[in-house]
């Protein structure tokens, strides 16, 4: 049975995954659509076709890998003759200026004799062309003769913005929702000012850490007990006021505890519908200092930083609450910028990754997972005992809403082939045309993308070169739910 839930949880990643790049990628069909681009393919995946079929001239299908999709649009490369073009110059007149600049054309002078033999620079520099040549042929051969304006190089450059920012716009709002789903809908374990635990001693943290190991647990005959211990606090306890400051919230009980180190004050309580009132002495308690990820904070000797605050000696009993909408929008930024943080550190985090995968460093819980690791992390959260069903749903929403948001901040890098790069070069575009309307040098023609091939294939190996060294380190060293636990 367990096989079979971490199988389901494993689908329902990969049912989950699918449904966000085919978003993705319909953000990206129905404006261009709207703005009469013609569209030749919509799909799902990569590799082999499972199922596709035909809607008017869009076909549309799933791919065997679930790891991407695209549609197809003429004109992403825009013709040599497009790009050249100048107000006042015919299409005509461009050609022919052009004619023995790119694939295998040659000028009169060529056909007379043989050319001599090109130094290796010069055939590299061929090379290229040919290749630009042939990326601009493939990207245009299925517009048909007066399709011209309906090619992707045809819109300007606010329309062309749309179509691109449109699909990773919708990976974000996707990923907002989830996020409330999860944390509005669901909602959060909340600490309430029930008391759930009475702790029955303090003792200071400095002194707790040279304790041995199996005494840290324990109470000693001379420790102090707590102030709650004390005053007979039990569990099921509801304290409504602290030193006469009602306290509606954990936090507020906490922060006037806190607050009132050393002194005497009154806490009242409610104990089976009956009101009652203790006069307590809040202790002066010394804290360990920890960071945003938990870790202990030491000075510069080596011992722990600690920190003196008013201790009470209780837990709270945690409730699942709806996360308020005043605190949504903080929790929306804390995730969109982790993830914009976690992809500027990407090169460092690839380093440790490499590491890992040589065996000189162990696996951060917290680190890189690619694609395989939060499957697999998929099928532990649906086959494990350690959740309750509500448990299991939010898992598995928190990752499904923290992948759209990578998912949007991965293709607003930039560079392409990615959806930022195609932004990045209609923003130099718009800023090249007006700046030769400044000039009063007239129109010019779409931005040459074909030149930047290198760079696109520089970034595909890099993205394929990372996509396998993540495969390899989930598949040896993988993350398994229970780190991810004990990390936090």
């Amino acid at each position: 049975m367990t096989v079979v839930l971490y199988i389901v949880g494993i689908v329902l990643f990969l049912i989950g995954i699918s449904i966000s790049i085919g978003l993705h990628e319909l953000g990206h069909l129905v404006p261009a659509k709207k703005f009469g681009v013609k569209v030749t393919h919509y799909m799902v995946g990569f590799g082999p076709t499972v199922f596709s079929f035909r809607r008017g001239e869009t076909e549309y299908g799933i791919k065997a890998l679930p790891l991407g999709g695209f549609i197809a649009m003429p004109g992403m490369y825009p013709p040599l003759v497009a790009t050249t073009r100048r107000a006042g110059r015919t299409a005509a007149e461009t050609e022919r200026n052009d004619v023995g600049t790119i694939g295998d054309e040659q000028g009169p002078s060529d056909l007379a004799t043989e050319a001599p033999r090109r130094p290796r620079k010069q055939r590299r520099g061929r090379l290229f062309e040919n290749t630009m040549a042939d990326a601009r042929d493939f990207s245009n051969q299925e517009i048909e003769p007066g399709e011209e304006h309906r090619t992707f190089y045809a819109l300007n450059v606010p329309k062309r913005l749309v179509v691109m920012f449109a699909g990773p716009l919708v990976n974000l709002v996707l990923g907002i929702i989830i996020m409330a789903i999860s944390l509005i809908g669901i909602g959060v374990m909340t600490p309430m000012t029930s008391v759930q635990t009475v702790v029955e001693c303090a003792v200071p943290a400095s002194e707790a850490a040279q304790r041995p190991a199996s005494e840290k647990e324990t109470c000693q005959d001379d420790d102090p007990l707590t102030p709650a211990w004390e005053a007979g606090i039990k569990p099921g306890d509801d304290i409504t006021s602290v030193a006469g400051v009602s306290t509606d919230s954990w936090d507020e009980l906490s922060n006037v505890i806190k607050d009132h180190a050393g002194e005497r004050v009154d806490v009242e309580f409610n104990r089976d519908g009956q009101k009652q009132t203790v006069t307590v002495p809040i202790i002066a308690h010394e804290r360990a200092v920890v960071d945003d990820r938990g870790e202990a904070q030491m000075n510069a000797d080596g011992t722990p930083q600690t920190v003196t605050e008013g201790f009470f000696g209780v837990g709270p009993v945690q409730e699942r609450q709806p996360l308020p909408l005043n605190e949504f929008p903080g929790a929306v930024w804390e995730q969109v910028s982790g993830v914009f943080h976690a992809i500027v550190t990407l090169p460092v985090k690839l380093i440790d990754i490499a590491e890992v995968a040589t065996g000189s460093k162990e696996r951060d819980a917290e680190g890189l997972v690619g694609m395989v690791g939060v499957g697999r992390i998929a099928g532990e959260i649906v086959s494990t005992d350690q959740f309750q069903i509500v448990e299991k749903a939010q898992l598995g929403l928190g990752m499904l809403g923290s992948l759209n948001i990578f998912l949007f901040a991965f293709n607003m890098i930039p560079l392409l082939p990615l959806d930022g790069g195609h932004i990045a070069v209609g923003l130099y575009e718009g800023a090249r045309r007006q700046i030769n309307k400044f000039r009063g040098r007239g129109k010019i023609g779409p931005f040459d993308t074909a030149r930047l091939l290198p760079l696109t294939y520089v970034v595909i190996g890099l993205m394929l070169c990372m996509t396998a060294l993540l495969v390899y380190v989930d598949l040896v060293k993988p993350v398994t739910l229970d780190a991810i636990f004990n990390s936090g």
